[in-house]
């Protein structure tokens, strides 16, 4: 790893990555990742390597927020073209702060030069051992949400993996209702009625998925900071969350760009 990077890394506190258009990069193409987390591994790794082969030392001080991205990888949205395509969002959150939501949608929104986000769908942070995920895990996150819809930061928000009974929870508590849960196909591979019929009576769309419980450990995470940066003595980095954003094009229904935003911190000594 070059010295600028190594002293960049070492100052920083907080780490912002953006893989850039996926559709595009071709270096990842070549290879076919089996698996979301796969995928986000691979992402991680190739950005932290081009990012550092790229990096030069600011005439400024050192930041404490390291924004690692690809400038060339990037797809802005122009205002021409933002009419015809939907941007949709799904936000990992890894810890449970909440002011990392709007966080994540303020980045994605700079990102990808939009001023709103069509849909987020929101995976919280799974409960502790032991514990099953209830209302008062969702309600946190899902007032944050609210807010950015509010706000007209988003125009809908979902969730992800709500059985009937805690979707229906949720519909009745919230100000904003829940536009879409989706269902993981590993677990169900048939819709439960009782979810399918609720859903149909309050006009929740249904939507499948195949993303793990768990989208990346955190040992995965530092192992692709490792190999990304070629350091195996790196710092301890923690995810905070993982945003994979998409774009696609209305009319025809194809995905014009899809990526990871990434934000870690570096764990405290």
């Amino acid at each position: 790893m070059s010295t600028e990077a190594k002293m960049l890394l070492n100052h920083a506190k907080t780490l912002r990555l953006h893989t850039g258009n996926l559709v595009n990069r071709s270096r990842l193409k070549k290879k076919c990742p089996g698996s979301p987390s796969e995928e986000l591994q691979d992402c991680i790794q190739a950005t932290l390597s081009d990012w550092i082969a790229a990096t030069k030392l600011p005439s400024m001080d050192l930041p404490d927020t390291l924004d690692c991205s690809i400038p060339q990888a990037t797809d802005a949205i122009t205002p021409e073209e933002r009419e015809e395509v939907k941007v949709s969002v799904k936000l990992f959150l890894c810890e449970p702060v909440q002011s990392s939501i709007r966080d994540a949608v303020e980045l994605a929104c700079q990102t990808l030069a939009v001023s709103q986000v069509d849909s987020v769908i929101i995976a919280p942070p799974g409960p502790l051992e032991g514990d099953n995920l209830n209302l008062v895990h969702l309600q946190p996150a899902w007032e944050e949400l609210e807010a950015l819809v509010r706000s007209q930061r988003i125009v809908a928000i979902g969730t992800s993996d709500l059985d009937k009974d805690l979707l229906e929870e949720l519909y009745n508590w919230a100000q904003v209702k829940p536009s879409s849960n989706q269902v993981n196909l590993a677990s169900c591979c048939v819709m439960p009625p009782d979810l399918t019929a609720f859903a149909k009576e309050f006009d929740i769309q249904l939507l499948t998925h195949n993303d793990p419980k768990e989208l990346l450990s955190a040992a995965t995470f530092q192992e692709a900071m490792q190999e990304g940066t070629q350091d195996l003595n790196i710092a301890d980095w923690r995810m905070e969350w993982v945003l994979r954003y998409s774009v696609i094009v209305k009319s025809r229904g194809i995905i014009k760009s899809k990526g990871y935003l990434v934000s870690a911190r570096k764990a405290s000594p």
